[in-house]
């Protein structure tokens, strides 16, 4: 099949980049197919993995979706003749997994009413286009050019419109028809048996004025499926229909024929949209009757929305498309995994991957770093993404753990655990996460200058600022643990350290392993925290970790800024101040001059005997008192100079989360040695801030060039080889999106800035 040129008449734009008076507009035009989403759904989206470092529940078809849908489709696989005639899929998140619900719900057929031969799709000459925000395919035949577009109109409803051009001197007159089978059944693989298994779904097709209608029944499988037995997946087309159902097939006609006069094009549209509840059913209703009314509104929305995503990120002095494509890219992943409110979430955030099947929900780190990047394309996603956390920050008067006054919880999602009343698997009260929330407010302020966001903020971070000092701070010297919360499943100690390494987010980083490495270290150990009655708040690991306390210590100076903006002066002579002690003791105690970098610091139960732990080795929680500027310039030369050797952190792809040298250092295993683009940013950062930027240009420039696919049509990955590039475990990761976002915005460009600035 030959393919049609990107910038013919399957646009009707001009590719060109448009030069103004404000300097250079790059069209979306320029980032076409940059990711590849072609696929066959199956009646199962998770399959089993495709290689043994590949995550099993991960969605290999990778997503388009847009403005925080809970629905999304493909393109089709090129191969696959059967699904041209529309987009593939769509699927549908129920709840908290993700779901195939058809391999092509809306197949479009046309018909030569003269002739009565319909046309065959797969003859003609065919594209598949991927824009950012939008999907087109054409079809060409030797009389008629058939044009799908399909964007998303609001966050329910998708938008398609199909065009027909009579390439002809004559008129045509032709039958329009659509046809559709769903899946009602939903797989999972067993890696026992090495088979899927499915269970039956129950949902129900039905006619409606104007269309046709999956009515979801009511599923309780937690773990892999939850409906509440509102949900509807509604097409409603802008003609007069008429709509038969057999089982789960649908047919739709047009009632009347189309004419098209010769040179001449027709151009119908409709809508797909998927509602979680009865109420948002209806309100969706009304919506799309003003979409079908005025169609073309929806389109120039989405156009002119996407080219500002755009035109806010592209650097027209970089002069470099790949580079250009990825940053883009990571604005296509970014917004992908965009859900807006629905069920217990309350605001707009992005969640880690929809690719992945426990990943539909917030985390508070992840969210943290994702708002950092999106504030500088849409900054009220980035504020609603921190404001999604924050509703669920523990009060005083809270009725399941007030003795967490102030924490902010690892993972909210749509439905809550068990203990607030929900029947959801994900929602996790065990720990926290590093806190890095001051510095997301601070970035979305300096990018905004809204001080009545930041004056909304300011006194929920000083409470989650609190509890820190509350609950992981065993002996009270102002230097903090990871650790869990009193929660039903922090019922051993051994989940108890599993909770505290969650906490930190390097969830099985050697620095965790509960067994001791050599004769001076204890090990990890569980300590009770308590209040002044004595009641049990939490609990420390027997760690003061390097990398918290910086976080803490960079927190504390992004607090004493928002108190100067507010005019709170005393808090900003408070924080400055305990900031500074707190930089002393992180020099004094947690670097060791020897190998020239920092450890963790093991305390003993009364918190007076310490060993620093240098025996397990480096890990990147080493150099985070460079990104937060705790190091005087002398440590900062010692710990570069490990940053820069090739046998410890500067491999082929920079970063390792465990140094190359380090004994327990494994490239594939998560957080064993796997390049985390968090931890590499904060590496890059780090450089910068000592005077380093050569040194960070080129780690960053390593970063692009060496991640598998990245440069290509690759999707973005949680975490890659270190030695070979490879991407591992799961993709289309929202914060390796946002750092490769951060890394063409601050050090791929003429303008280095630093992200920090705290010295």
């Amino acid at each position: 099949m030959k393919k049609l040129a990107l910038c013919s008449l399957v646009l009707l734009t001009s590719c060109s980049t448009l030069k103004t008076n404000f300097g250079t507009l790059d069209s979306r035009e320029n980032y076409a197919n940059i990711l590849d989403i072609q696929g066959t759904p199956q009646a199962y989206t998770y399959g089993r993995p495709r290689k043994a470092t590949d995550k099993s529940g991960t969605n290999y078809i990778n997503p388009f979706i847009d403005m925080g849908a809970w629905h999304g489709y493909y393109q089709p696989d090129s191969r696959n003749f059967e699904l041209f005639g529309g987009f593939a899929g769509p699927f549908y998140i129920a709840e908290e997994y993700a779901v195939n619900l058809s391999d092509n719900f809306n197949k479009l057929q046309i018909t030569n009413q003269q002739t009565g031969i319909p046309y065959d799709f797969s003859k003609s000459q065919v594209e598949f286009v991927y824009l950012p925000g939008k999907l087109v395919q054409t079809y060409d035949f030797n009389d008629i050019q058939v044009i799908l577009e399909l964007i998303f109109a609001t966050n329910r409803t998708a938008l398609i419109k199909t065009e027909i051009i009579n390439k002809t001197d004559k008129e045509l007159d032709l039958n329009l028809s659509w046809t559709g089978t769903m899946f009602n059944k939903n797989g999972k693989w067993n890696s026992k048996t090495r088979k899927y298994e499915y269970t039956d779904l129950g949902n129900k097709l039905s006619v409606t004025d104007n269309g046709v209608m999956v009515s979801f029944a009511k599923k309780r499988q937690v773990w892999d499926y939850l409906t509440n037995g509102e949900e509807e997946f509604k097409l409603t087309y802008s003609l007069p229909v008429e709509t038969t159902t057999v089982n789960n097939s649908y047919t739709t006609t047009a009632v009347n024929t189309v004419k098209i006069s010769p040179a001449s094009a027709f151009a119908t549209y409709s809508t797909q949209s998927y509602t979680l509840t009865q109420k948002e059913s209806k309100d969706e209703d009304e919506k799309i009757k003003a979409i079908l009314k005025n169609p073309k509104k929806s389109f120039n929305n989405n156009e002119t929305r996407w080219d500002g995503y755009i035109n806010s990120t592209i650097n027209p002095d970089l002069n470099n498309q790949q580079y250009n494509n990825v940053a883009v890219k990571s604005i296509e992943t970014l917004i992908s995994n965009w859900r807006s409110p629905a069920g217990s979430i309350k605001h707009d955030g992005i969640s880690p991957s929809v690719s992945y099947k426990w990943f539909n929900g917030f985390w508070a780190w992840d969210s943290w770093k994702q708002a950092v990047a999106t504030v500088n394309f849409d900054p009220e996603l980035a504020k609603n993404n921190v404001r999604a956390l924050f509703d669920y920050q523990i009060t005083e008067n809270d009725s399941v753990r007030p003795q967490d006054k102030g924490a902010i919880i690892d993972a909210i999602f749509y439905n809550m655990s068990e203990e607030r009343g929900g029947d959801g698997g994900n929602w996790n009260e065990r720990n926290s996460k590093p806190p890095l929330a001051a510095w997301a407010v601070w970035k979305i302020y300096e990018k905004t200058n809204d001080k009545k966001f930041l004056k909304e903020m300011y006194p929920k971070l000083q409470a989650y600022h609190q509890w820190w000092y509350t609950n992981r701070d065993h002996n009270k010297n102002g230097v903090l643990e990871y650790g869990g919360m009193v929660h039903p499943l922090n019922n051993s100690d051994k989940e108890i350290i599993l909770a505290a390494a969650w906490e930190s987010g390097m969830d099985n980083a050697v620095r965790f392993d509960i067994k001791g490495v050599g004769k001076r270290d204890a090990g990890v150990k569980v300590l009770k925290n308590t209040d002044e009655n004595g009641k049990l708040v939490g609990y420390s690991i027997n760690q003061e970790s390097v990398d918290l306390n910086s976080y803490f210590y960079a927190e504390k100076i992004f607090l004493a800024k928002m108190s100067k903006v507010l005019n709170r002066k005393d808090d900003e002579k408070n924080y400055l101040a305990s900031a500074e002690k707190l930089k002393e003791y992180i020099n004094k105690n947690m670097y060791d001059p020897k190998t020239g970098f920092y450890y963790d610091l093991q305390i003993s139960n009364n918190g007076k005997s310490t060993y620093l732990l240098v025996n397990r080795g480096k890990g990147t929680e080493g150099y985070i008192p460079l990104w937060a500027n705790v190091a005087t310039d002398k440590e900062a030369k010692s710990v570069v100079k490990n940053l820069l050797d090739k046998n410890m952190f500067n491999t082929y792809l920079p970063f390792p989360t465990a140094s190359k040298d380090n004994k327990k250092y494994d490239p594939v295993k998560y957080w064993r040695g796997p390049v985390w683009l968090d931890q590499a940013y904060f590496g890059v950062v780090g450089l910068n801030n000592y005077g380093y930027t050569k040194e960070a240009t080129e780690m960053a420039t390593k970063l692009y060039q060496n991640a598998e696919g990245l440069l290509k049509d690759g999707t973005i990955r949680e975490n890659y080889n270190p030695e070979t590039g490879e991407g591992l475990h799961c993709s289309n990761f929202s914060w390796s999106a946002s750092v490769y976002y951060l890394l063409y915005k601050n050090f791929l460009g003429k303008n280095i800035e630093s992200d920090t600035n705290n010295k």
